[in-house]
């Protein structure tokens, strides 16, 4: 016990010394540099559901790296999977309808044609009559004949009469038969976007990580029923690091987003490489959280030290959001950074 409590004690001391030296560092530094203290942060994804639902399976665990599209959590599906099923059988079914309906226009059209051929054939029963009595007047056919060729030419007028009096009966039919096409086919459609939007929702059971980012928390559990909108995976950038600092008005005026920043986090020995990302339009008045130089600088802006990202990366599990640590910026950007602020990597 008195080993474990030598040891809190040491490590205390040896977090003060570490920030009192660099407060001190700080203090020696030239005056075109700014000094402000602040904590790491790293930019949090909240994954939300986008339906309601029963919480079937969550497949990470607090701290597990990510890549985009990996999935986060699975709800049950089974809702989703036979609205999915209906909306499939009923485009089967307003497919068929297209096809039935595009058969009974094809039929109609070719009882209007058929009036031609009945018209042609009449024509040719017509010249073998007249033929047949020009060859008996001459005694070249019997009367048997020739009556075979008037009974040929009577059933070819009959057949045309027929076809005369279903024609318009059949172009009613065309026209009919044509709207029914288009309804069917406009029924196609609406049965597609809705078997579409039922395969999206059934999709979207699966709730897929947005980015590569790492898991901070499990807002949801196995069994747990959530509403459409509910989180369920609370994910951390691990490339989208900065920390806030506090700047007095007075050395506002020189800060220009994109100029260069250090931070230097308390407990590495290392310097790393920041850009201003960000600067706040209005003062506000210093937050109690932050450490000023003078209690009379009462109005700061809060200006967004952003590490690159290539370094956030190469450092993901080493930078950790809520470490403490201070923020530097220069006044004059033409002035070479102190040694002390040198870009020194762990």
């Amino acid at each position: 016990m008195r080993k474990v409590l030598l040891l809190v004690l040491l490590a205390a001391a040896a977090g003060g010394g570490w920030r009192a030296y660099h407060r001190q560092e700080a203090a020696a530094l030239p005056d075109f540099v700014v000094h402000s203290n602040g904590r790491l942060e790293l930019n949090r994804l909240d994954v939300a559901s986008l339906y309601p639902g029963r919480v079937e399976r969550v497949r990470v665990a607090e701290g597990d790296a990510v890549k985009p599209g990996d999935v986060l959590v699975e709800l049950s599906s089974a809702q989703s999977s036979g609205q999915l099923a209906a909306a499939q059988a009923a485009t089967l079914r307003a497919t068929e309808l297209v096809q039935r309906a595009r058969a009974g226009v094809q039929q109609a059209q070719q009882t209007v044609a058929e009036i031609a051929a009945y018209r042609q054939q009449q024509k040719v029963a017509k010249l073998e009559l007249d033929n047949a009595k020009q060859m008996r007047r001459e005694d070249l056919v019997s009367a048997s004949e020739l009556a075979k060729r008037q009974a040929d030419f009577d059933r070819a007028v009959a057949s045309v009469k027929a076809a005369q009096a279903a024609r318009a009966e059949a172009q009613a039919a065309v026209a009919q038969g044509q709207a029914a096409v288009a309804e069917a086919e406009a029924g196609v459609k609406q049965a597609t976007a809705q078997a579409d939007t039922a395969a999206s929702a059934d999709a979207d059971m699966a709730i897929r990580s947005p980015a590569a980012a790492r898991v901070e928390y499990r807002l949801a559990e196995p069994g747990t029923v959530i509403g459409a909108g509910s989180r369920v995976i609370s994910l951390l950038d691990p490339e989208d690091v900065y920390m806030n600092v506090f700047v007095p008005n007075a050395v506002m005026a020189s800060l220009r987003v994109g100029d260069e920043a250090r931070i230097v986090l308390d407990g590495i020995d290392a310097v790393f490489p920041a850009e201003i990302g960000f600067i706040a339009e209005q003062a506000q008045f210093t937050p109690k959280s932050v450490e000023t130089m003078s209690e009379r600088q009462k109005l700061v802006f809060r200006v967004k030290l952003r590490v690159p990202k290539d370094v956030a990366r190469r450092y993901d599990r080493l930078l950790k959001g809520g470490m403490t640590g201070d923020g530097y910026l220069r006044r004059d950007s033409a002035q070479p950074w102190p040694l002390a602020l040198e870009v020194k990597l762990p």
